[in-house]
């Protein structure tokens, strides 16, 4: 019942359960937008609402192997790994969002909260992670080829690899534009490879992956990496040092665009944590507080869609709040 009485009035449910469970309880789309048809559901599984398997369950790591990226990740004489973040579930929660977004924005541009209609946006774990696997069906439709792991690498672009520093430092190096493997070369003092014909352009530097890869593995291996990040700098070549967390969170340009936020715990303690994405001109946004307590603003909420004190102590008694 506080269910039904919250979504009278919300103008977005969200839930992951397993597919059929808020039918089960009475509490579906249909129940639902019975009494609010703008309302719209959001609706986050391992495998969608329909299909041979809605039933299964699912989570992120689960999604990440069947939506194809756990398959490409790692190198290619082991077994496929996983980042050390649960990336399925937040591609989900991100599709969802767009999704979400796009169901209010069609309700309010043809009707409005009160007289447009609502929908379900059906958010499936492993299609979210399989929407950013790039060319993987149209490379294997049209040509047979799976692409694999390749390690640090990308499949056909060069050079674009990580390389191991003098100092024990990887870094990222991206010189694999034209103008920029030119750049690139004369900067690790092989403007021979820079100005040979056969690799001015990618299709002729993938047939040369590993000599290209070589040449500048031994000049990163010859300097530390301050040297290297400066040259590549110099040089206007894409790079980076792989960084860490605590490189995050003492790096100038994060703080100089406010992405490292300073906030507090309820009990005092301070906390960093990331700031706002994307960064609108027009309205920013804030970041005021850390978020409230379980059941912090419980009674509030009640209260606001007509429940009493006593009906409040009565729910609270019987375990139901």
């Amino acid at each position: 019942e506080i269910v039904r009485r919250l979504a009278r009035d919300a103008d977005i449910v969200v839930e992951n359960f397993r597919p059929g469970t808020l039918e089960k309880w009475g509490l579906g789309y249909d129940a639902l937008a019975a009494a609010n048809p703008g309302l719209i559901m959001l609706r986050l599984s391992g495998f969608g609402q329909t299909g041979p398997y809605r039933d299964q369950p699912g989570f992120g790591a689960v999604g990440e192997s069947m939506g194809g990226m756990r398959h490409v990740t790692g190198f290619p004489d082991r077994p496929p790994v996983r980042m050390n973040i649960s990336i399925g579930d937040a591609l989900a929660a991100l599709h969802g969002v767009i999704g979400a977004l796009m169901a209010l924005h069609h309700r309010n541009a043809n009707g409005g909260k009160n007289g447009g209609k609502g929908q379900v946006v059906d958010v499936a774990l492993y299609e979210a992670v399989f929407n950013m696997m790039e060319s993987l069906v149209p490379d294997y439709d049209l040509f047979g080829e799976i692409r694999g792991r390749i390690g640090t690498g990308l499949t056909n672009i060069v050079p674009s690899n990580t390389y191991t520093t003098r100092d024990g430092q990887s870094v990222v190096i991206a010189g694999n534009g034209d103008s920029i493997y030119k750049r690139l070369m004369r900067a690790i003092g092989r403007d021979d490879l820079g100005q040979d014909p056969a690799l001015a352009n990618n299709v002729g530097r993938v047939k040369r992956t590993a000599d290209i890869d070589s040449a500048i593995g031994a000049w990163a291996a010859a300097h530390d990496l301050d040297e290297i990040l400066a040259a590549l700098k110099a040089a206007d070549v894409p790079h980076g040092k792989i960084y860490t967390a605590a490189d995050i969170v003492g790096d100038p340009h994060y703080l100089a665009r406010d992405m490292i936020r300073r906030m507090t715990l309820p009990d005092g303690t301070p906390l960093k944590l990331p700031g706002i994405v994307p960064k609108l001109s027009a309205t920013p946004g804030e970041m005021e507080w850390i978020g409230p307590a379980l059941g912090e603003h419980t009674d509030e909420v009640l209260r606001g869609i007509g429940y009493s004190g006593e009906d409040i102590a009565r729910l609270r008694a019987l375990g139901a709040i």
